[in-house]
């Protein structure tokens, strides 16, 4: 069973996906981004299984979003993902982006 405290330890932020290009390695189709989270964390890359609901790399950028920023990072393809971006799992693959609202500061917490 999750408790409070479980939940309390996973760090949710607000970030902006400044740099977002298609990762041909990776097994399944993905992006690598580049995330801005503020002056607390400064930036941070991710690899994101995002091409299916978002097939242009470019209409991400500038998007803020909703990561995981203290699981430790994760070897895709020779790469590291140093943050999970989430999202919505719909059919066929598809990825909704969790937002936040309007003109968040980057680096905010969830909570």
């Amino acid at each position: 069973m999750i408790t409070f405290d479980d939940f309390q330890r996973v760090d949710l932020r607000v970030g902006t996906i400044i740099a977002a290009e298609p990762f041909p390695e990776a097994r399944k189709p993905a992006y690598r981004l580049r995330l801005d989270f503020g002056p607390e964390l400064g930036e941070r890359v991710s690899s994101a299984q995002l091409t299916v609901t978002y097939p242009d790399p470019a209409a991400l950028i500038g998007r803020q979003v909703v990561a995981v920023v203290n699981f430790p990072p994760r070897r895709i393809a020779g790469f590291d993902s140093q943050v999970l971006v989430l999202g919505a799992m719909g059919a066929d693959g598809e990825v909704f982006l969790l937002l936040p609202g309007p003109s968040c500061q980057n680096g905010l917490r969830i909570g």
